[in-house]
């Protein structure tokens, strides 16, 4: 009986409507914490790819290439693909006959009962992997990317919290380093990560509509010339648009004021524009001189580098032809923004935690860590097993309300707001006080370029700060030596003079 065509059919349609009407349950429960999230995240996606496939089986059935069903069925209406005078009595007795001796062989099959076999499925806990330093996907963990992107050619000597600001802009990175084979490896790696992070913490999504959307707008963008390639992105006057962003040579009237800038910068100029980067400062200098009163297609050719420039013209404006490496770079670079748009909370989220731990101590970050991997034990208990808690008071060191006596007590339901700390609240003058030693106020106090000393103890607005911190400042120089006012002069009549007032009298010749 169950291994007939349209019982495997009915079967199937059984096991879609129960892990439907599993998902909406599911999904009706809204998650305490953010481990409970991710599993029934995960459990969600599971049961959908089992539905998916049980529903292309079902197709599969229902298109019946090789007309099994269709046999099935005229079968139950007492005919046959080989003989059409069949009895269809004698038919429907040898089937009941068959079903009879099915149930006869597993009587057990009679009484079976799915329900337990399914609502297991909404307590299992999907296995994820996440490394120590992404928290269970809380944070990122671009240590690996960040060193190659230290050590590469295309990098920058920076620290690990400025990079999450800058790894998702490619703009200032040249187009020469672009199509180096170490970049792509590096952009390929990044947006590997990327998909794979956001896989695990975003189960739900659907990654492929996302990009097939990003990549029908690059294709758009770059078919008109929104998106420019890597190489020669010239204005009207025949100028690159990088080359004047990196030197205004209206700013510079002769070649010896031009050398000032520098080697550096005169090669980076010089290669955006793709002339020859070589030879001295001076002839450097000479070199992107020439740009400034002569077009770059009507330079002479021995100033560019080879395979740089085409001959063919375009309205004027001499061009390059994309290639394909440049549009491949460009689509993954496109991809990777986006990816980047989409995580844009949890970029945020690392960055506060990695300036949270460079000021804590060893200590206080092993504390941290070891709070973290208890907290969601506590918080994964049963509803049955919430504890009742009308006033909303913090949780003791036991798990339970601590008293309201001393709940006053302590003033835990007085608010301080602190500006420094982006008008963060805290609830209790213990709290309050003990804040500002605390990495948050420290990194306010830091970005105001301000030291947190015990003078700027019980100073939360940003402007008594500053005013403080001024008034120290005026405060500290009248203590200082200053040669203007207290350095003497003598002059031939053995009259006294301070420096300021002895070299007034000697520019106007009375001394």
């Amino acid at each position: 009986m169950s291994s007939t065509l349209l019982e495997v059919t009915r079967a199937s349609h059984e096991e879609v409507e129960r892990l439907e009407r599993l998902v909406v349950k599911d999904l009706q429960t809204e998650p305490p914490t953010n481990k409970d999230r991710l599993y029934q995240s995960h459990r969600v996606r599971n049961m959908i790819e089992q539905i998916m496939d049980t529903s292309h089986k079902l197709v599969d059935i229902y298109e019946d290439k090789d007309n099994a069903r269709k046999d099935e069925i005229a079968a139950l209406g007492g005919q046959s693909s080989t003989s059409a005078n069949v009895n269809v009595f004698s038919a429907f007795y040898d089937r009941l006959k068959e079903i009879r001796e099915y149930h006869r062989r597993h009587p057990a099959s009679r009484y079976v009962d799915t329900t337990d076999e399914y609502e297991h499925l909404l307590k299992e806990e999907p296995v994820i992997e996440f490394t120590g330093e992404e928290a269970f996907g809380r944070y990122l963990d671009l240590h690996e990317l960040y060193n190659e992107y230290i050590n590469s050619k295309f990098g920058q000597q920076i620290e690990y919290s400025a990079y999450l600001d800058v790894f998702s802009d490619t703009r200032k990175i040249s187009s020469k380093l672009k199509l180096n084979r170490q970049y792509q490896d590096y952009m390929q790696k990044l947006l590997e990560y990327l998909i794979y992070f956001f896989e695990r913490t975003e189960p739900l999504q659907d990654l492929g509509r996302i990009f097939s959307k990003v990549v029908a707008e690059f294709e758009e963008l770059w078919t008109s010339g929104l998106i420019q390639g890597s190489q020669n992105e010239n204005n009207e006057n025949g100028n690159v648009k990088q080359h004047e962003a990196l030197i205004d040579l209206d700013y510079y009237s002769t070649v010896e004021q031009l050398t000032e800038v520098g080697p550096a910068k005169l090669k980076e100029a010089l290669s955006a524009l793709g002339l020859k980067t070589g030879g001295t400062v001076q002839q450097r200098a000479e070199r992107l001189f020439l740009t400034k009163h002569i077009p770059l297609e009507k330079l002479d050719l021995k100033h560019f580098v080879k395979g740089s420039r085409r001959h063919e013209q375009n309205g004027g404006v001499t061009t390059q032809q994309p290639s394909e490496d440049e549009k491949e770079i460009a689509l993954m670079e496109a991809k990777m923004k986006k990816m980047c748009d989409l995580l844009h909370e949890t970029i945020v989220r690392t960055k506060e935690n990695i300036e949270k731990k460079h000021a804590l101590t060893y200590d206080e970050i092993v504390q941290e860590r070891e709070e973290d991997e208890v907290q969601p034990e506590s918080e994964s208990d049963d509803e049955d097993q919430q504890i009742y808690n009308p006033l909303k008071l913090p949780m003791g060191w036991d798990g339970k309300p601590i008293p309201y006596w001393l709940y006053k007590l302590h003033g835990l339901g007085q608010e301080f707001k602190c500006e420094i700390c982006g008008n963060h609240s805290y609830w209790g003058r213990r709290a309050y006080e003990r804040h500002f030693k605390e990495w948050r106020h420290q990194h306010g106090m830091r970005c105001l370029g301000i030291p947190n000393t015990k003078n700027f103890n019980e100073i939360t607005s940003i402007e008594e700060a500053k005013y403080l911190w001024e008034k120290i400042q005026v405060k500290q120089g009248l203590n200082k030596w200053r040669p203007d006012l207290e350095e003497e002069y003598e002059d031939q009549e053995g009259n006294i003079y301070n420096k300021k007032t002895y070299t007034d009298l000697q520019r106007q010749g009375l001394i």
